[in-house]
């Protein structure tokens, strides 16, 4: 890009600060309207509630913001890639979605979107799109050419469906053609696509893989969401639950995302969870336990009350069976479980051993839940380099 594009597209950022999410609602209506076989790609459920159109509004200001120096935005690129890459966005559909973002652009902004204006855009999009196609092929080939990899969706048969707790069940996966599964990084998801019959059309979800690497079988522990204070239920984990059981087929994308174990490191770990969030967590702690008894092992939970708590019981064992981990859960309020408190977590209460020297944290949560305890980490002096979070939305996504 020359400097007068990237002039032109810095010019946009008043806009876009003002009346991005406006822009981003109207881009999406106008790209389902035009082509609605993309709901089979795009969370419906986050379209209808205007996540899916702040997410991009806020990815559109930001790539503006620092169109003089893309390369800031790097690990928001991997994230975006890999995001990409598990729902099957290919190549094809980035002249589809430009379409729909230049005409919106020109649409919404009439007069002040010039001919040169919308030209400029076109030349950013196109250079981001190249930088994210470039970086999903890359994904799309190492997924596929894997030992027991594949692309695109594979068929497999639910063995077995466990209730963890109140509201947290698992599936265990494994492929109907007999084939082996890949190996994954501890941390990662894989992405359930079926067919919801009040919208016509086949979902696709991401849920963390919450077994350790090299089992017989996949594992997602899916938390129904039933909706509440104008949020509406969750479409996908509320069909798990209610209408697939142990025999029942389902489509699966191989395994992706960017938040994972360094397993390349011999540091303490600290695994800290809210909710839902412990699911990628449980993955980490197996593959420690088994593979890495030379790391200490702090594992930080909490949430509403014991009745939520999904795998209490293997986490009391563990701890018992393991002296490199200790477990601190938190409950909200009554009732107690087996073990835990009742009260709110502050981790400069937990000591040194969860401020080790040099210690690795791994967080996973709602959004407030991190910021909290990512402000906290910082206060105690642990610099960001050693900090890695994912934002959890309904059901065990990652976003």
């Amino acid at each position: 890009m020359d400097a007068q594009v990237r002039d032109l597209v810095k010019a946009t950022i008043p806009v876009l600060k003002e009346h991005g999410v406006a822009l981003t609602s109207y881009f999406y209506q106008r790209m389902f309207r035009h082509n609605p076989e993309l709901h089979q790609i795009f969370n419906r459920s986050h379209s209808d509630t205007g996540k899916q159109a702040m997410a991009l509004a806020g990815a559109v200001l930001a790539y503006a913001e620092n169109i003089d120096d893309p390369s800031v935005l790097a690990p928001v690129i991997t994230l975006i890639a890999h995001k990409h890459a598990s729902l099957g966005i290919r190549a094809e559909h980035y002249p589809i979605v430009g379409k729909h973002l230049l005409a919106s652009i020109k649409e919404v902004l009439g007069d002040a979107a010039s001919d040169e204006l919308i030209n400029a855009w076109g030349i950013a999009y196109g250079v981001l799109a190249d930088v994210l196609i470039e970086a999903e092929g890359k994904l799309y080939t190492e997924a596929a050419n894997r030992d027991g990899g594949w692309s695109g969706w594979r068929p497999f048969r639910i063995t077995d469906k466990v209730a963890e707790s109140a509201e947290i069940t698992s599936f265990y996966l494994t492929p109907t053609d007999g084939g082996p599964l890949p190996a994954f990084r501890p941390g990662q998801y894989t992405t359930v696509r079926v067919f919801v019959p009040e919208w016509n059309v086949m979902q696709p979800r991401q849920y963390s893989l919450s077994d350790a690497p090299g089992s017989a079988a996949f594992r997602i522990s899916v938390k129904r969401e039933p909706g509440s204070d104008g949020t509406p239920a969750g479409r996908v984990s509320n069909r798990l639950h209610d209408a697939y059981n142990k025999g029942d087929i389902i489509d699966l994308a191989p395994p992706f995302g960017d938040f994972y174990l360094h397993e390349d490191r011999d540091t303490p770990v600290v695994l800290i969870s809210g909710g839902v969030g412990i699911t990628p967590m449980i993955s980490m702690l197996k593959q420690l336990i088994g593979t890495a008894k030379n790391r200490p092992v702090q594992f930080i939970h909490t949430c509403r009350n014991a009745d939520v708590l999904a795998f209490g019981t293997r986490l009391h064992k563990a701890a018992a069976d393991n002296p490199q981990l200790q477990v601190h859960i938190y409950h909200d309020a009554a009732p107690v479980a087996e073990f835990g408190v009742i009260g709110s977590l502050d981790l400069g209460e937990l000591g040194a051993a969860v401020l080790a020297p040099g210690a690795d944290y791994y967080l996973c949560g709602p959004t407030g839940f991190l910021e909290t305890h990512i402000a906290r980490l910082h206060q105690l002096g642990v610099e960001s380099a050693r900090i890695h979070a994912e934002i959890f939305s309904t059901g065990g996504v990652a976003v």
